[in-house]
């Protein structure tokens, strides 16, 4: 086999596949990279400019007027104007001009002639000389275009301004308390169903596990509304209040269950069967081999599953809205978000500080179990009991 050949069976298959995912990375990375920065940057200058000008500064164009005639004096060459038009540290004035069509038509430090014995000089710092000939006539100054640079501004006051005054702390702290009981719940049950469909002989066995298959297709609109008339029902004849976290635990373990048990029991059935019949000739129960044996070993299938319900759970708003309503002392942090698009839409720096308080608690699970999910999605997909 020659080398061109070789490297077309094994470098190039490689390479595609390394490319694949290396565009895959960068298409995720770069907008949560542009919210993280447009989280940071100052108000003004995130309505101005993208992202991507955070570390260079932005460029702006501004209106000011001049100093008016009266505050002309008088040289050796004519008459005078002088001030300033820059009011911050650290801003330079990269162009001007003075109508509206052509903002930026002289660069700084350059004499503009402005016709009729009229010249303008605006320099880098914002300071100015309007000169003429004769005295300046009129009441109002003239009206002058900037083109200004200002320096990278970063601040953690779009964080504070969100977490004490928008309420998103509020409903942070709602969002953990209804998706991490959700999350551990329906695991705790699936594990339990998933060893007794793989390793447990009873009658009906088959027809459970084809009823959780399809259980897994139900579309979650179709059986909101009976699984809430159920819940209400249920909770007037005990006389439990109908918005609780409860309640929403209770749907979300629901609406996991059947991918959860599918997957678990997929993944349990493959362990080595010489394992768990040894354990029985020693005389363990089946209790004690699904918890010292089947739960260690399934851990990256109990990872994958987490990852999924954690995020489902996390993102969920349908589900949040008919089971707690829309109270500020219920609302889960999608809930806040999405009355905060409605009050604050025009304020970017709001929205995208909110935007990654919401996704950085998703990005920490994932990358802390994400070395378990392909393992624990796959390990069940070619053996089965």
């Amino acid at each position: 086999m020659s080398i061109t050949q070789s490297l077309r069976r094994t470098g190039l298959p490689r390479l595609f596949v390394h490319g694949a995912i290396l565009v895959i990375a960068l298409l995720w990375l770069l907008p949560t990279l542009g919210i993280f920065v447009s989280s940071l940057r100052d108000k003004d200058q995130i309505t101005v400019s993208g992202w991507w000008t955070a570390f260079s500064g932005a460029a702006q164009t501004q209106a000011v007027r001049l100093d008016d005639p009266t505050r002309q004096t008088q040289d050796a060459t004519g008459f005078v104007i002088k001030g300033t038009l820059l009011d911050g540290a650290g801003k330079t004035v990269t162009a001007f001009g003075t109508r509206v069509q052509e903002p930026a038509a002289y660069p700084a430090d350059q004499i503009a002639d402005l016709g009729e014995g009229v010249s303008l000089k605006v320099s880098a710092d914002g300071s100015y000389e309007l000169r003429k000939a004769t005295a300046f006539e009129g009441d109002r100054g003239q009206r002058v275009y900037l083109t200004v640079m200002t320096p990278p501004a970063f601040t953690f006051d779009n964080y504070r301004t969100v977490l004490n005054a928008e309420g998103i702390g509020k409903a942070f702290i709602n969002s953990l308390t209804v998706t991490i009981p959700a999350t551990v719940i329906p695991i705790l049950i699936a594990a339990f169903a998933a060893y007794a469909l793989a390793w447990m002989e009873f009658p009906g066995r088959a027809i459970l596990i084809a009823v959780v298959v399809g259980l897994i297709v139900v579309p979650l609109q179709m059986s909101l509304i009976p699984l809430l008339k159920m819940y209400n029902g249920v909770g007037a004849l005990l006389g439990v209040p109908s918005k609780t976290y409860a309640g929403i635990w209770l749907a979300h373990t629901a609406f996991g269950m059947p991918l959860a048990i599918y997957l678990l029991r997929n993944y349990i059935a493959g362990l080595p069967k010489e394992i768990i019949e040894s354990a029985r000739v020693d005389g363990a129960s089946d209790f004690e081999i699904f918890t010292k044996i089947v739960l260690p070993l399934s851990f990256p299938a109990l990872a994958s599953f987490a990852i999924f319900q954690f995020l489902w759970v996390w993102n969920d708003l349908l589900v949040a809205m008919v089971f707690l309503g829309t109270d500020k002392d219920h609302l889960v942090l999608t809930g806040a978000l999405n009355a905060l698009l409605g009050s604050r839409g025009g304020n970017w720096e709001i929205l995208t500080a909110s935007a990654f308080i919401t996704i950085i608690v998703p990005l920490f699970v994932f990358f802390a179990l994400q070395r378990y999910l392909v393992r624990g999605l796959l390990a069940g997909s070619v053996k089965g009991g």
